[in-house]
């Protein structure tokens, strides 16, 4: 066997193993379209059918007409995720530049004190959280949701590496020019870092919008509910309206489908930066 049949023999094999992993994945998100147009008898009488057939809106009336918190959980889910990426990208985008360019003392131990940041579990950090919120009054609030997810110790840790091989010509033309170190970062660096930029607003608003351990830890209020938490709401003791929840599910699932689609052509960039892109 030649080195090209062989090639093209693992190429066809890893294509094959792709597309069952897709139809794999796939599945259960076609098996919760088709729950959102059944009735609940429906959904718990245990067919295994992907095709309703008693289809119906009424799950998706339920929801928009007659559940009052619903747009409340949307708009609270969309003001959060909006907010926490938007800082996230300004936060950790400055906080790696000034890891990967400026002098500054204690340098070295910020970088070492983020990486060790890396290495402790979200979930430990949530009783201090709770006990600092409510300290300062901050419990079933919007700032609460936002403030502590404005930074991630990840995110800083990949702009770095991406500054880090930020071509210095570039700079340095910009600072011959006239510009300062701001100036410089934000009309040379941020345009030309918009490929770090889309994957790192993909991962945060992916995060913020699908969070629920931190909602149910500090909102109390249905009110304050973002949709993940509003969800669980039609979870009772006795029964589960899952035909709601289904139809719900594929509601939430439609602005985290925009953002990817909106930042999908930054995807799709070379991995090497050469810096001649504008």
């Amino acid at each position: 066997m030649t080195q090209i049949s062989r090639f093209s023999w693992l190429r066809v094999l890893l294509y094959a193993l792709l597309t069952v992993y897709a139809i794999i994945t796939v599945i259960p998100f076609l098996w919760a379209l088709s729950a959102s147009f059944k009735p609940l008898s429906e959904i718990v009488s245990g067919q295994p059918n992907f095709i309703p057939h008693n289809f119906t809106f009424d799950n998706y009336k339920q929801i928009f007409l007659q559940e009052p918190l619903f747009w409340r959980w949307l708009f609270n889910s969309v003001l959060i995720a909006f907010c926490v990426t938007i800082l996230n990208l300004l936060l950790n985008s400055m906080a790696g530049y000034a890891l990967a360019r400026l002098r500054f003392a204690g340098k070295r131990f910020w970088f070492l004190l983020i990486l060790a940041v890396l290495a402790v579990p979200a979930q430990i950090t949530l009783i201090p959280t709770f006990l600092i919120l409510k300290a300062i009054g901050w419990l079933n609030t919007y700032q609460g949701m936002i403030v502590p997810s404005m930074v991630n110790a990840t995110f800083i840790f990949m702009m770095r590496q991406f500054f880090v091989n930020f071509p210095k010509e570039l700079e340095e033309a910009a600072q011959l020019d006239g510009l300062n170190t701001l100036g410089i970062f934000r009309h040379i660096v941020l345009p030309l870092a918009k490929p770090a930029l889309a994957a790192q607003a993909v991962f945060v608003f992916m995060g913020s919008w699908n969070n629920f351990l931190l909602p149910v830890v500090i909102l109390f209020d249905p009110e304050m509910f973002t949709l993940p938490l509003g969800l669980n709401t039609f979870k009772g003791q006795y029964i589960s309206y899952w035909n709601y929840i289904m139809a719900a599910s594929m509601v939430f699932t439609l602005p985290a489908l925009a953002i990817y689609a909106f930042f999908n052509r930054y995807f799709i960039q070379s991995v090497t930066f050469t810096g001649g892109k504008g």
